[in-house]
């Protein structure tokens, strides 16, 4: 017998049944019963399941236990399906609206109390604020309704269902339904009850909803209240007690809007709030209300009159245990992180978050765009045939689901732009949701990176475009054509606020060119900064088969269709740790700018509308990384967006060593998210006495040898070092290769910055096919003169006909040994290199090499595209703590402009190494790994690095920059490395 169809999966309505209409998610003091927890869960392989598990008297004694608010795959370690990441492609046949009969569908049960005196209530609703992908809804067996819209609230009216005592309600849920096609958001697919459910009684009298809309100028409020209730729920009062007001209508027309003296706005960076009642003689309503007045004025967005420079991330709901599942704890940190790191604003990408975030957003400070829960991504495959951003049989559910959006969280202060969503191609059913929203809302701005020609959005909005195309957008009177745009609707884009919504995809050791976007967002004022792809990894801790944990990404779970490791592209790993890359963002987006002139500083105050009273300014002095002086400057307070010069103190400059001015911002006192004296901005100068290099010494007498010589506690053997100190030492051999990058991968589009590569192939690619991970060494000449050694190699790949000399001479200069390495390629060589380096290999004998100890660029790692975050010190690490931990083993670890460099093992010494500059002033840097690059090439999660017993020391002359090509930009050319002569220079003891 063949089993019953399911047409509903397949129902393009947002809803049916007793669905009540959106409204706001208030604080209410109405009764409410939270039916979190322990729910009863059976997992069916179809949607093709008999619905008697509905009834009261069903039995399910046999089935799982499943706490909810929870992703049944994520529960009961893989017994209940798996996880499947895509970013564009469906892991579903494109059949719109329909869905595969292999749809897991999950049946929850479980019992609640009602109280007695609920009778009383005037309606009992049941809401569910997030459930994945379309549910249906039963109360003591009778169907309620039903509701699609993952990351919307839905609220059903039960109150003739339910009754005091004991209640069953049954819920239904499937992974795949017509909803499935307008979700296809670059996430995990994790279906479930993943929210709140909670049991609300409806008091006769209540208030159904309440709009707050504030507005600030000239130091004066305005409040426009919009309420929501049955005129026998009047008399209603307003009272702010923080301003002494207090308002009471007796009837709905006698609601009318009010001017308040005095208040305080609200901005991200000082979010001042006012706690406000709304009453009725039923319920009480408490909002926390920010004065502040969103508008356009020309092509500048503004908040109370002044321009918003957005220093945003894309943030995703999401938690290597928990999936998308809100944690409160969790969340505050990872907002107060953002602060910390000097993020200003979040794109709630792609749906709107848990509303609580919301509240946090207001109280810590962020401008948000919100964005609707829409992304049909898939259907770029087909040439957007079929998508239903322009299928009038989608317009109720597009439109149901930009209202649920807008009616939720339309009473934040920081929420300024609302977005339609993202990648759904156009069309009318998205032009639909724009005027809905024009006509709810006339203060906020909407929202939609794909409609480029602007037909019904008021913002122009691009992701990854270049740095090029990004100042062409804002330089006045370009003629430069946009993006699918005529001349007409380009220069019609160009009279709007522009801001990246996407930018600095931050996948991996990367992105580069921060400073470079910033710089732009200073020099034109039509842009308004962007939003970094994105702020964490998705990555689902797991263990391997023995037990070994990891952070999993797409096709770790078995999945057949995926898109890799796609997932793990934030600047925090998937276990909270910063990257190098966002303190490389706090670091070129810091609110204070620094310009030294003489025996001054320049202090620029960036901010939008905080002057610099919370901050205290100090400043340091260290000769080579050894402090030497420390105190607070004498600074007046800076308005925003004003500028003071303040004297420097005077500096001890010292004669033989480097001497550097560290200037701090740090805050004066505590607040929510950071301790005192937390640092907000930073900016060093170089004071030092610049000494000439010293200059290579002349050999002559150089003559054949057998390459066996000892130079000092240098040994060598056919003319390789083979021991230092009476330590077993490699090298060097030359280093061209770097473990990929997630950037250099990628083959995003054009490559648009760098002449250096080709289109459609990644720099990766072209690495291996130059044989660049596999070099060949043939010896060309051994000679030696009087404590000297010098070798000329000709290193080469299979299959290749270009080629690189390379030249080493070991000289003794005293008690050291000196080593220059000339290297020369050929012609021939058509594309960048990763690096030009030279490798020692120092196998672990009794003590292995496990950490070092460095005077140059730190504390993390640096490239040069991504240095602004670094500064000149001493600095340590273990071997462990030099490498970052990326998801998908890559290059990681290099510090650049290296002085003196010693390897330790434990506490001991056993290396020294000084880095001299070359010709030109150049200094190498460094990396120090267990593996070499070859085998973290290999590796596609760390825990698959093979063991060790060497430690490998790189030393370059020059790095390849990082770029944003897993999706953006290539390379910029002036931090592109093309092959070249480069030469190194070290002093080993």
């Amino acid at each position: 017998m063949l089993p019953e169809f399911s047409p509903h999966v397949s129902d393009t309505a947002p809803g049916r049944g007793a669905l009540r209409p959106a409204r706001s998610w208030l604080h209410s003091d109405a009764p409410t019963r939270s039916l979190n927890g322990a729910w009863r869960f059976r997992l069916s392989p179809t949607a093709a399941v008999a619905e008697d598990f509905a009834s009261e008297d069903f039995d399910d004694r046999d089935w799982d236990d499943l706490t909810v608010p929870c992703h049944w795959v994520l529960e009961g370690a893989g017994a209940h399906g798996r996880p499947i990441y895509t970013n564009v492609q469906f892991p579903f046949p494109i059949d719109p609206p329909h869905v595969p009969d292999e749809n897991p569908t999950g049946d929850h049960r479980r019992h609640f109390d009602m109280p007695a005196e609920w009778t009383d209530a005037e309606r009992v609703l049941l809401r569910f604020d997030g459930v994945e992908s379309l549910f249906r809804v039963w109360v003591n067996g009778v169907e309620i309704g039903s509701a699609a819209g993952s990351r919307l609230a839905h609220e059903f009216d039960v109150t003739s269902a339910v009754r005091p005592g004991d209640n069953v309600v049954a819920v239904r849920v499937h992974q795949w339904s017509a909803a499935s096609y307008v979700e296809d958001q670059d996430q995990w697919w994790l279906p479930g009850i993943f929210r709140d459910v909670t049991l609300i009684a409806r008091p006769a009298g209540g208030l159904e909803d309440v709009w707050l809309r504030t507005g600030f100028a000239d130091g004066h409020g305005r409040v426009d209240v919009e309420i929501t209730a049955e005129p026998t729920a009047y008399p209603v009062t307003l009272r702010i007690p923080g301003l002494d007001v207090e308002r009471t209508w007796s009837a709905p027309d006698e609601v009318a809007p009010f001017d308040i003296a005095d208040v305080e706005p609200w901005s991200a960076e000082r979010p001042h709030l006012y706690d406000v009642t709304v009453s009725t003689a039923a319920e009480t309503v408490t909002l926390r209300a920010g004065f502040r007045t969103v508008e356009i004025r020309g092509d500048r967005f503004l908040v109370n009159g002044r321009r918003v420079v957005f220093h945003g991330v894309n943030r995703h709901e999401t938690h290597p245990l928990r999936g998308r599942v809100f944690d409160e704890e969790h969340a505050r940190e990872d907002l107060a992180r953002m602060k910390r790191f000097n993020v200003n604003a979040i794109r709630t990408s792609h749906y709107p978050p848990h509303p609580r975030l919301l509240d946090l957003a207001d109280e810590l400070g962020f401008w948000v765009v919100l964005e609707c829960d829409l992304e049909t991504h898939g259907f770029e495959k087909l040439d957007w045939a079929g998508n239903p951003s322009d299928d009038p049989a989608w317009r109720e559910a597009y439109l149901d689901r930009i209202e649920r959006t807008v009616e939720r969280d339309k009473n934040h202060p920081g929420v300024v732009i609302w977005s339609l969503g993202n990648e759904a191609g156009t069309g009318s059913n998205l032009a639909a949701m724009s005027a809905w929203v024009h006509a709810r809302d006339a203060e906020r701005p909407v929202h939609y990176e794909g409609d480029y020609t602007g037909d019904y959005t008021d913002v122009y909005s691009r992701m990854y475009a270049s740095v090029a195309e990004t100042e062409q957008i804002g330089t006045d009177g370009s003629r430069t054509p946009l993006l699918n745009c005529t001349p007409a609707q380009g220069a019609r884009q160009r009279t709007k606020p522009f801001l990246l919504c996407e930018y600095a995809h931050a996948m991996g050791n990367g992105p580069g060119a921060f400073d470079q976007y910033e710089a732009l967002v200073h020099r034109y004022p039509r842009l308004h900064g962007g939003f970094v792809w994105e702020w964490r990894d998705h990555g689902i801790r797991t263990t391997t088969s023995d037990g070994t944990p990891y952070y999993a990404y797409g096709g770790d779970f078995g999945e057949v269709v995926h898109d890799g490791n796609f997932v793990m592209d934030g600047m925090l790993l998937s276990d909270d740790v910063p990257t190098p890359s966002l303190h490389e963002f706090k670091a070129v987006v810091q609110p204070l700018r620094f310009t030294f002139d003489g025996d001054q500083v320049e202090i620029a105050n960036l901010r939008h509308t905080a002057d610099t009273s919370d901050l205290r300014l100090r400043w340091r002095v260290e000769h080579d990384g050894t402090p030497a002086g420390s105190g607070d400057l004498d600074v007046p307070v800076i308005a925003a967006d004003g500028s003071a010069r303040v004297a420097l103190p005077r500096i001890p400059v010292a004669p033989d060593a480097e001497t550097w001015l560290t200037v701090e911002a740090v805050l004066a006192d505590g607040t929510a998210w950071a301790p005192e004296g937390h640092v907000v901005a930073t900016a060093q100068l170089d004071a030092s006495l610049h000494r000439p290099v010293r200059a290579v010494r002349t050999r002559t007498g150089w003559r054949p040898g057998d390459g066996t010589l000892t130079l000092g506690r240098a040994e060598f053997v056919d003319g390789s070092l083979v021991r230092l100190g009476g330590r077993e030492v490699t090298g060097p051999r030359l280093e061209l290769f770097r473990a990929p990058t997630d950037n250099d991968e990628g083959a995003w589009g054009d490559v648009g910055e760098s002449d250096a590569s080709i289109a459609g192939v990644s720099n990766a690619e072209l690495w291996r096919r130059d044989g660049l991970d596999r070099l060949t060494t043939r010896r060309v000449s051994l000679e030696r003169a009087t404590g000297s050694l010098r070798t000329v190699d000709k290193v080469s790949a299979a299959n290749s006909g270009s080629w690189v000399m390379v030249e080493s001479i070991w000289s003794l200069e005293g008690d050291e040994v000196e080593l220059r390495v000339e290297i020369e390629p050929s012609r021939g060589w058509h594309t960048v290199w990763p690096r030009i380096g030279i490798r020692f290999d120092l196998p672990d004998g009794d003590a292995p090499v496990d950490g070092a100890a460095w005077f140059g660029l730190g504390p993390l790692e640096s490239y040069p595209d991504s240095l602004r975050a670094a500064r000149t010190g001493r600095f340590s690490a273990t071997v462990r703590e030099l490498a970052v931990d990326y998801a998908r083993p890559q290059e990681t670890g290099h510090r650049s402009a290296l002085r003196r460099l010693t390897l330790t093992s434990g506490d001991a010494e056993v290396l020294r190494i000084e880095a001299l500059p070359d010709t030109r002033g150049r200094r190498p840097g460094f990396t120090l790994s267990r593996h070499t690059p070859q085998e973290i090439a290999r590796a596609a999660h760390p825990h698959e690095l093979p063991g060790s017993t060497t430690s490998h020391l790189i030393v370059d002359a020059a790095q390849h920059g990082l770029g944003s090509r897993a999706c953006g930009p290539d390379v910029w050319p002036e931090f592109a490395l093309r092959p070249e002569a480069r030469t190194i220079r070290l002093r080993l003891t």
